[in-house]
């Protein structure tokens, strides 16, 4: 009786990549269309195929990620504009409230300079026209 001992591991070969096997950039995978890459898939082994297809599945991903990341912090850096100029406004407003309460002022001369200079003078909405209707109905609260 022969005692079996461990089994040794077995070697992992690496595989070559195969001399017909086309060459393609990550740019390239990414901006082909589909029916293209089908075509360059052509005589390729399963595996090989379904790598590539990941590959780009994973590729596409990573620029949708980055494009919606890009969104999200423009639109947060907008919100906190808007922030910024509604409290500028509520602290001039607080600040007229303050010198009402210390001096009567005849309602035409608050109707007329004051609470309009103190409106007109925040901007609220940015330069460009490319806000969306959720940030201006935000902006109309």
């Amino acid at each position: 009786v022969a005692a079996t001992g461990p089994k040794p591991k077995a070697l992992k070969v690496k595989e070559e990549p195969k001399k017909n096997a086309p060459v393609l950039s990550d740019d390239k995978l990414v901006s082909m269309p589909i029916w293209e890459l089908s075509q360059h898939l052509r005589g390729l082994t399963k595996e090989e195929v379904i790598r590539l297809r990941q590959r780009r599945h994973t590729l596409k991903n990573r620029g949708y990620a980055a494009s919606c990341h890009i969104k999200r912090v423009e639109l947060q850096k907008e919100v906190e504009r808007l922030l910024d100029a509604l409290r500028s406004k509520y602290q001039a407003l607080q600040t007229f409230a303050r010198t009402v309460a210390r001096e009567p002022i005849t309602p035409t001369k608050v109707a007329t300079t004051s609470v309009n200079t103190i409106v007109k003078s925040v901007k609220i909405y940015p330069a460009s026209k490319e806000g969306s209707q959720k940030q201006r109905r935000v902006g109309e609260i």
